[in-house]
């Protein structure tokens, strides 16, 4: 029986650990249904890119209050979340503290760290909630954020508060003992086994509360506080494959793969260039037979109607979507009323992954199941709201590309289905036949200088 916690941990841990893995492969065949893409080019200013934006976060502070108030959070749950690595060594060997001996004044300095900020993102946590459900801010109010959506944030944060609260109280305790057994009030072996380690300069103003208490009930608080504690931590762990907070993962290689070409610059349809080229070739023969070994297969889609039509950047982007708005708020469509959120594009196109991700769950394989990206869950409408402005390109903390989804999706309604707006086909004729958008013959196009 002694070593029955060990034995309920090591299971609860390598259970949390195997689900997590098997939701994460999971994801990535959902990723690797997108054509691939060749990002492997200037692996330096990659490198950069991502030290810059995804580590640094400098995209995140552009808006000071949360972007500091974010970089709090970030922070403190990498740094916090090193002590996780005593916790698990502590709960497979039934040690307490182990690092303490090895690291001497060390140990000290790093668990005052690491209380200070845990009570730097408990208070900014705290202040987030109050911004999300309380102040009247604009893109948190949006009608592409109800239901699912905001709960999700706000579950993230409630669990945050939690696991902070846990952490402060379980050292509270765990100082409270190590008083007593200096003290010489508690005297058995259990008391004991709590070795005089750690500075606790936020937790310290806690222990008051426990100072009276038995070693019995401190030790019944501090182990509950201690189990709750790691056990949150790997709930929240596989929470994640679930959530908008899977960018606390995918933002680094989101960023690392996004394009580097200058936002304005649209890729070009490599089928649409060979049909140009032969097209301006005089010497050309559209009716020749395929060459010996070319490929003749049919050719894919112009565009994308669904997440097979996109590639694998566009899908991570759609994993890695932080539902934080910022795209929407800053995208002018949007702010005029219309239809288009960008988010929302984000949004749909990961939900549509995951559906079809479930088809290939239950079925072994992907069958069609009827529905698509476009008009099941984007309609025209919002696409050709689009201004291909790029300010949600811009806006976006951790580089994702709404406007590259946008763009292929509108490719395919026009080449694809000829459903291209009625001013836009008016606008299309009228080059194809006077080599201007204006419907005007090219002999009158210098009519205008003879009134001069």
């Amino acid at each position: 029986m002694e070593y029955l916690p060990n034995i309920i941990f090591a299971i609860l841990l390598i259970g949390m650990v195997v689900f997590f893995a098997t939701n994460i492969r999971k994801m990535i065949r959902n990723i690797k249904l997108g054509k691939e893409v060749d990002r492997s080019d200037r692996k330096g200013e990659r490198w950069a890119q991502m030290a810059r934006i995804a580590l640094g976060q400098s995209k995140m502070i552009r808006r000071p209050i949360a972007g500091f108030l974010h970089v709090i959070v970030y922070v403190g749950f990498v740094i916090i979340n090193i002590e996780v690595l005593e916790i698990i060594i502590d709960g497979l060997t039934g040690q307490h503290r182990i690092f303490a001996p090895f690291l001497g004044p060390v140990y000290d300095v790093l668990i005052a760290t690491f209380e200070i900020l845990a009570f730097l993102v408990l208070v900014s946590v705290i202040v987030f909630l109050l911004r999300r459900n309380i102040m009247n801010i604009r893109r948190f109010l949006a009608r592409d954020l109800k239901g699912w959506p905001k709960n999700d944030a706000n579950y993230i944060l409630y669990f945050e508060v939690v696991l902070m609260a846990l952490f402060l109280t379980m050292n509270a305790t765990d100082l409270a003992i190590q008083q007593g057994v200096e003290a010489g009030r508690f005297t058995s072996e259990a008391a004991t086994h709590y070795i005089s380690a750690g500075s606790f300069p936020i937790s310290s103003w806690m222990t008051p509360w426990f100072s009276d208490l038995s070693f019995e009930t401190l030790l019944i608080i501090e182990r509950t506080c201690w189990w709750l504690h790691i056990a949150g931590i790997l709930i929240f762990l596989n929470y994640l494959y679930w959530s908008k907070h899977l960018h606390i993962m995918l933002a680094f290689p989101n960023v690392y793969l996004a394009k580097l070409t200058p936002q304005g610059q649209f890729t070009n349809m490599e089928a649409v260039t060979a049909e140009v080229k032969l097209m301006m070739d005089p010497n050309a023969d559209p009716f020749a037979a395929p060459a010996e070994g070319a490929d003749d297969a049919m050719p894919a889609a112009l565009g994308a109607n669904d997440i097979f039509d996109l590639n694998q950047v566009q899908l991570l982007n759609a994993y890695t979507c932080t539902e934080c708005g910022r795209c929407s708020a800053e995208c002018p469509a949007n702010i005029t009323g219309k239809k288009l959120s960008p988010r929302k594009i984000m949004m749909d196109t990961r939900d549509r992954l995951e559906e079809v991700g479930a088809v290939i769950n239950k079925q072994g394989e992907w069958k069609d199941d009827g529905k698509t990206l476009l008009h099941n869950y984007i309609t025209p409408e919002e696409l050709w709201a689009c201004t291909t402005c790029n300010a949600c390109v811009e806006a976006c903390p951790i580089g994702i590309d709404p406007l590259s989804i946008i763009m292929e999706m509108r490719r395919y309604l026009v080449l694809e289905n000829s459903a291209a707006p009625t001013e836009l086909n008016a606008t299309m004729s009228n080059i194809e036949n006077n080599g201007a958008p204006w419907p005007y013959n090219q002999m009158d196009r210098l009519n205008w200088a003879n009134e001069i």
